[in-house]
C-alpha cells in the first residue's frame, strides 16, 4: 500500500480511502467486518464514514457497524484513520441538522458513543451551512480540538470561495481550519478542476474524491449490461445519455488491458492533487479488485485519450472560458 500526507499535515493515510455508505442497506454487518478487516491487511488506514449513512434517519446505522467493529480490539481502532461527518438531518427537532454550535457538539457526542471510540481523526462537515457563521462554526470546532474529541476538520461538497473564507477565518483565530475537501470527481465529473482544486493547492488541503466511478457508469457498465446484468431506470438513463463515452472508454479499457473500474481509480491517482479516492466496496471481492489500481501506470497517451473521451472543463478558472 502507498501512503500520503493528507494535504499539508504531517497526517499518513492510504491513497484509497475505504467509504462505508454500503455497509448495512447493501452489506451485513458480517460482511462489513470482513471488507474493514480485508482492508486492514491490505494496509488500507483511511476509512470514511458519516452520522446519515445506514438508511435509517437518526440512528447513524453505519457508525454503529464501524463501532461494534472497534469493539473487537486487535488494534483495530488504533490502526485506522477515522473520518465521519456531520449535518445531515438526524432527527424531527430543531438543531438535529446544520452546523450551528449546538448540532456540532450533540452530533459529535452522538457519533463518539456510536463508534465506540474517544475521538474521530477527521470531523467533516458534509455541507457549508449557509445560515451558520464561521465564528460559531471554529468555535465549536476548536472546543472538541481542545478536548480531545476531534483531531483534523475537513469539509465536503464545498465551494472555492467557501474553502477560502473558511480558513482565512481559522487563520485569524489562529486554528489550522479545513486539512480536507471531499468532492464529487471522476472522469465524467471534473467541475471541480475549475475552481475547487486549485484552492484546495493554495491552502493545502487534501482531495478526496467522492463516487470515483460515477455510481457505477465507469466500472463496465456497457459490459455488464451485455453480460445480462440489470440495472435500475435511472442508471440506465444515464447510460444510455453517456453510451457513446462509454463504448470508447470500455474499448480503451480493453485495449489496455485492464478492467473499467481500475482505470477510472488510476486516473485520479495520477493526479497529484488528489489524495485518496473513497472506494465503496459491497464485498471483499471489490475491494481486492479496487486495489490493483495502484499497480496501474497511465501513460501520457492513456492520459490523452481518457481526456479526449471525457474533456474537463479546459483547466482551471479563468482561462477555462476566458483568457
Amino acid at each position: 500500500m502507498e501512503y500520503t500526507h493528507l494535504g499539508r499535515t504531517g497526517l499518513l493515510v492510504s491513497r484509497l480511502c475505504l467509504g462505508t455508505m454500503n455497509f448495512g442497506p447493501q452489506t451485513s454487518e458480517a460482511e462489513s467486518f470482513a471488507i474493514m478487516d480485508r482492508a486492514l491487511e491490505l494496509g488500507i488506514n483511511f476509512f470514511d464514514t458519516a452520522n446519515s449513512y445506514g438508511g435509517k434517519r437518526g440512528e447513524g446505522v453505519t457508525e454503529q457497524i464501524i463501532g461494534r467493529w472497534f469493539a473487537q480490539g486487535g488494534g483495530r481502532r488504533e490502526r485506522v484513520v477515522l473520518a465521519t461527518k456531520v449535518y445531515s438531518v438526524m432527527g424531527d427537532w430543531p438543531n438535529q441538522s446544520r452546523l450551528s454550535a449546538l448540532n456540532i457538539r450533540q452530533a459529535s457526542e452522538n457519533s463518539l458513543r456510536r463508534l465506540q471510540t474517544d475521538h474521530i481523526d477527521l470531523y467533516q462537515m458534509h455541507h457549508i451551512d449557509r445560515l451558520s457563521p464561521w465564528e460559531e462554526i471554529w468555535q465549536a470546532m476548536e472546543v472538541l480540538v481542545e478536548q480531545g474529541k476531534i483531531i483534523y476538520v475537513g469539509s465536503s461538497n464545498f465551494a472555492a470561495w467557501n474553502i477560502a473564507q473558511a480558513n482565512e477565518i481559522a487563520r485569524h483565530r489562529h486554528f489550522l481550519g479545513l486539512v480536507s475537501e471531499q468532492s464529487l470527481y471522476n472522469l465524467l465529473a471534473r467541475t471541480v478542476e475549475l475552481e475547487v482544486l486549485p484552492v484546495c493547492k493554495a491552502y493545502g488541503l487534501g482531495v478526496i474524491p467522492w463516487s470515483p466511478l460515477a455510481g457505477g457508469l465507469l466500472g463496465g457498465a456497457l459490459q455488464k449490461a451485455q453480460g445480462g446484468r440489470r440495472s435500475g431506470s435511472g442508471e440506465q438513463e444515464e447510460i444510455e445519455k453517456n453510451r457513446a463515452k462509454l463504448e470508447e472508454y470500455e474499448t480503451l479499457c480493453s485495449q489496455i488491458g485492464e478492467p473499467p473500474a481500475a482505470i477510472a481509480l488510476a486516473w485520479l491517482l495520477a493526479n497529484p492533487i488528489v489524495t485518496a479516492p473513497i472506494i465503496g466496496p459491497r464485498t471483499i471481492r471489490q475491494l481486492d479488485d479496487a486495489v490493483h489500481a495502484l499497480e496501474i501506470p497511465l501513460t501520457p497517451d492513456v492520459l490523452e485519450r481518457l481526456d479526449q473521451i471525457f474533456p474537463g472543463p479546459g483547466g482551471q478558472a479563468p482561462e477555462a472560458y476566458a483568457w
